[in-house]
């Protein structure tokens, strides 16, 4: 299909415009579906949505509300696929309560993920992209592609939900790792501490994947690169942690006045060796607003 210069979004603006939304899109994607690690994917592929839709049916007029469209649409793939429909706590009309604009904000922005997912989508889509992106009513109503009273309703009912929830104390995190995770991914650690990166390489499979988030993806030849370059960091240290509940790396620098984490690292094993590896480190908003517990 021949490109509309007349009446389309120029592709260069749009991928100008991707790299400059990436973190809000993340912000978007990550609370819709309760984690960071998982926001990234689903960032990824409606990064990758978009791309192909460029071809077919590019934006004709602001772009960043196509962009959250397609990320909206691929977070509601996300659950769909994940078969996670644990039923929502739902809010009587009487009891909507919109409260103070602001007072609104604060309390979405500092909301832990988990929160987010005990809203209804709509609601929390809505009040994700008013209060914690700050889109007006009228964005919000067009980006969900419903009317402004829908969208003005889902927002006041996951407000109010959000405060009734926002207060009560969190579930324990977890995920099912086992001993065997467990016990690999300590190994990772050590070795990586040690920089002993001839051992890691004996943990790679074969058809390994990397991705160094936003910047390369690729396969063994890419984690020599990757691995090269660690060597002259020796001030990091990793860590076992959980990210949102899910097992991960955590990087801290010890020459920091504090050990705040400053990247993390996201491993996925298939029959006791390394089958993909994803390093945030050019990626830190992942860190923005995620549950990080170090467990050692």
């Amino acid at each position: 299909m021949a490109f509309d210069t007349a009446h389309s979004t120029p592709p260069a603006t749009v991928a100008t415009e991707l790299v400059t939304l990436r973190p809000a899109l993340h912000r978007y994607a990550a609370r819709m579906v309760g984690s960071a690690l998982d926001g990234e994917d689903v960032v990824q592929e409606a990064i990758a949505r978009a791309v192909a839709a460029l071809d077919r049916t590019p934006p004709e007029g602001a772009v960043a509300p196509w962009l959250f469209r397609i990320t909206h649409n691929a977070a509601v793939d996300f659950l769909r696929g994940r078969k996670r429909h644990a039923a929502a706590r739902d809010v009587a009309d009487d009891d909507m309560v919109s409260g103070a604009e602001e007072a609104s904000r604060r309390l979405a922005a500092r909301a832990a993920l988990s929160v987010f997912m005990r809203l209804s989508p709509p609601q929390r889509a809505a009040v994700i992209l008013k209060d914690v992106l700050g889109y007006s009513n009228e964005e919000v109503a067009d980006i969900l592609g419903t009317t402004l009273a829908a969208a003005k309703a889902a927002l006041h009912r996951g407000r109010a939900s959000l405060r009734l929830f926002a207060d009560e104390p969190l579930a324990p995190s977890g995920t099912g790792a086992g001993a065997d995770d467990l016990a690999q991914l300590q190994r990772y650690i050590d070795r990586f501490n040690a920089r002993d990166f001839d051992a890691i390489r004996t943990m790679l499979a074969d058809d390994v994947r990397f991705d160094l988030v936003t910047r390369l993806q690729g396969g063994r030849s890419a984690l020599e690169t990757y691995f090269g370059r660690y060597t002259e960091l020796a001030a990091w240290h990793l860590s076992l942690g959980r990210v949102d509940g899910h097992l991960a790396v955590i990087v801290t620098d010890p020459s920091l006045p504090s050990a705040t984490p400053i990247n993390v690292i996201d491993i996925a094993w298939a029959d006791g060796r390394i089958a993909r590896l994803r390093d945030f480190f050019h990626a830190r908003y992942v860190l923005d607003g995620a549950d990080i517990v170090l467990l050692a």
